[in-house]
Formats: structure tokens, C-alpha cells, sequence
């Protein structure tokens, strides 16, 4: 199906042509003005607001606004950002970042600081709708180049909503000419264990021109491998283990995901590194076509696997991990003693933020080894890329 045949306006970004009226909308929100006065000091909203009604387009938004603000946030919460295999990138071509999700909020929007501090365009972002509790973010994430991915439909809704998201990436990579970012898979790897849902890649193949690998060579793959030296999110992690493991239905509330949303934003992660890998166009034609898409799907999901796991930064908290959880002393010469007594003390103080009742000796032991599994699982993913084993 041709993009010309859809109407993008209820998933794409705002327009231009919106962009003020939206932004007027927005700043009378008082969940807008709760979040601006969270996260900066009060006395500095009013002017913030002001500069916000002068601005009437994405490039001018992006620019003047969230890139001060994400090098505030990078300031703050991290000791650097860094991007590694720039040389991957053609500027004269548009790609599909696909990642590996680490934080609900910051993954696309630190890839784009990082992109910002080059000079390099920003992608357009695409963001699950049951993100979207409330309107106002609903219009703060599409003032701010994201697009918006129906999810929770029924049978035949959903076929509907993923024809037309699969038109929209095309259209933005060959009409528009912006790249996108999505993640490759729908939510967080709450273990830290990274694989591409093969759903995810049948749906970027449903539109464009040719065989299954043709549409998918049409929008320029290129895997990009997120890591995180720490997850503010890893007690709430382990606490949802748990909650599942008391009750195999818990599922989390909306208050959830936006404490979630919250912690991730604002609490300390450490080092945090982007590794753009090549786009995959070559190895596509390598391994060429299969006579089931089903078998194709799952073919690509493993090269985009693999590039992610290979290109992992691994820090000294994933060779502690690692070694307290298999009982080893296989890494002890990454990290010193005083660190590795750092480390557990930090797994601990982030465990006891754990806000349950009753929890026994054995179920903080599982958390225990939950908390280690997320943590080295980057590595022990990264030694099967490289290695074929872990032995």
C-alpha cells in the first residue's frame, strides 16, 4: 500500500503549521507546569514559558529548548554521554535507528543530544500510546518529533494501525527524508536480556516496494546499541519480578509508569554510550530471501541481535554482576575489591528502596538475583556475540 493512501495527521509529529497553537495548548496544562516545576527552580518557569510562545517550529524547539535541557539532564544524572561509529553514518542518507531499550524516556532522546552536539539531525521518535496518559504529553511528544505506535488494539485494529506505521517509517525515510528511532522490541527488557521481536520486523516490512527484504533495505536499518553503566529503574525491576513471581497476573498501573518514567529521567545513571553499528543492507542481501516472512522476521531479528550485543559498553558493575551471580573469578582483574564492596553495597541500597510488605529472607534472596542477572546479562550476551559461549 502507498503512503498517499493514508492520512498520517493522528500519528505523526505536529506540523509547522500547528506548532504554536499546540504549544499555547500545552503550557496551560497544570500537569506541564507540575513537571517544569520538578524538574527546574519555580522562579525560572515563567520566563522558560515565555521563550516557549515566541517558538513556532520543531527545528527551533529542539534546538533552543530541549537541547540546553538534555545537556542539563546529562550534566546532572550521568558522567557522560558518548556516541561511538560515527563513521557508520552517510549524511546524505536517512536510516531507522533500531536500539536496544534501556530507559522509557532518554534512549532516543540522549541518541538525539548526542546527534545535536554534532550538528547531525535529530530522528523522529516513535513512542508506544500507553505512554501517553495524559493529552498534554500526548501533544508534548509530537511538538517534539515523535510519532505515535497504537498499541493495546484489537485483532483487526492493530493490523490496521501497523499497515499504516509501517507506510509512515517509509514515508519518513524516502518522502520526508528524516530518520527514525524505534526500539526493538515493544517495552523494556526488564532482565536486560536485548532480542528483537520478529512482530516488530514483519511490521517495517509490510509496506514499501519488492521482496520482504527489499522494504526492509528501503529504510536503511542500522542497529544501535544502548548502554547504561546503571539502571535508576533496576529496584523497580526487581520489585516487578517479584510482584509477578507472588502473583503471574500483577501487571503495573499507570502510576507505575510514570514513577518509572520519573526515576529514569531524573536519577543518576553513570556512563551512558551509543555504538551505531552499519546499516544492515549487505548482510540482508547475504542471506537473501526465505519462502516463509515468518523465517525472514527472525533472520534479521538475529542480525540486529547480534550487532547490538556485540557493540555493548561493558563497565565494571557488569563484571561484578557477572561474577557474584555464576560464583567465579572469571573478571576480577576489570575491577578491584574496593570497587566490587562498592557495588554490592550500591545493589543492596537499591533493594532496600523496595516499598513491599512482609518480604522474606528468600524473596529479597530473589531479588538479589534478579538485580545481578539484569546487570550481567549485557555481558554474558556480549561473550555469545563474540565468542559463540560463555564457558
Amino acid at each position: 500500500m502507498k503512503d498517499q493512501e493514508y492520512d498520517f495527521s493522528d500519528i505523526a509529529p505536529y506540523s509547522d503549521s500547528e506548532f504554536h497553537s499546540k504549544m499555547e495548548k500545552l503550557v496551560e496544562e497544570p500537569g506541564f507546569h507540575h513537571v517544569l516545576n520538578y524538574t527546574m527552580p519555580p522562579k525560572d518557569v515563567p520566563a522558560l514559558i515565555e521563550e516557549l510562545l515566541k517558538i513556532d517550529n520543531k527545528y527551533d524547539f529542539q534546538h533552543q529548548v530541549m537541547f540546553p535541557f538534555l545537556e542539563m539532564l546529562a550534566k546532572t544524572t550521568t558522567s557522560g554521554i558518548t556516541l561511538g561509529g560515527v563513521k557508520y553514518m552517510n549524511p546524505s542518507m536517512n536510516y531507522t535507528y533500531i536500539t536496544n531499550h534501556r530507559d522509557i524516556v532518554l534512549d532516543a532522546s540522549f541518541l538525539n543530544l548526542a546527534f545535536l552536539r554534532r550538528g547531525y539531525p535529530t530522528s523522529e521518535v516513535a513512542i508506544g500510546n500507553n505512554l501517553l496518559i495524559f493529552d498534554w504529553i500526548t501533544d508534548l511528544v509530537r511538538l517534539n518529533k515523535s510519532f505515535i505506535v497504537k498499541r493495546n488494539t484489537g485483532l483487526r485494529e492493530g493490523l490496521l494501525a501497523a499497515r499504516k506505521l509501517s507506510a509512515y517509517i517509509h514515508h519518513c525515510i524516502l518522502e520526508k527524508r528524516e530518520s527514525v528511532w524505534i526500539a526493538q522490541r515493544e517495552g523494556r527488557s526488564k532482565d536486560s536480556s536485548d532480542k528483537t521481536q520478529d512482530s516488530l520486523i514483519k511490521m517495517l516490512a509490510i509496506d514499501g516496494q519488492g521482496s520482504f527484504m527489499d522494504r526492509l533495505k528501503e529504510i536503511n536499518l542500522m542497529p544501535v546499541s544502548i548502554s547504561y553503566e546503571f539502571d535508576p529503574n533496576d529496584y523497580l525491576k526487581a520489585r516487578e519480578f517479584l510482584l509477578k513471581k507472588r502473583n503471574p497476573e500483577f501487571k503495573k498501573s499507570q502510576r507505575d509508569d510514570l514513577f518509572s518514567m520519573e526515576t529514569g529521567l531524573l536519577q543518576y545513571k553513570g556512563k551512558v554510550h551509543f555504538q551505531l553499528t552499519p546499516r544492515i543492507n549487505s548482510k540482508l542481501d547475504e542471506i537473501g530471501e526465505f519462502p516463509d516472512n515468518n523465517k525472514s522476521a527472525h533472520h534479521v531479528g538475529c542480525l540486529i541481535d547480534q550487532a547490538i550485543h556485540r557493540s555493548y559498553q561493558i563497565f565494571e558493575v557488569n563484571y561484578i554482576a557477572f561474577d557474584i551471580l555464576h560464583d567465579t573469578k572469571r573478571f576480577e582483574s576489570k575491577y578491584t575489591p574496593e570497587k566490587k564492596e562498592e557495588t554490592i553495597n550500591y545493589f543492596n541500597s537499591q533493594l532496600d528502596k523496595v516499598d513491599l510488605p512482609d518480604i522474606t529472607s528468600e524473596e529479597r534472596d530473589y531479588m538479589w538475583e534478579m538485580m545481578l542477572t539484569m546487570y550481567s546479562n549485557p555481558l554474558r550476551n556480549k561473550l555469545k556475540a563474540l565468542l559463540g559461549g560463555i564457558e
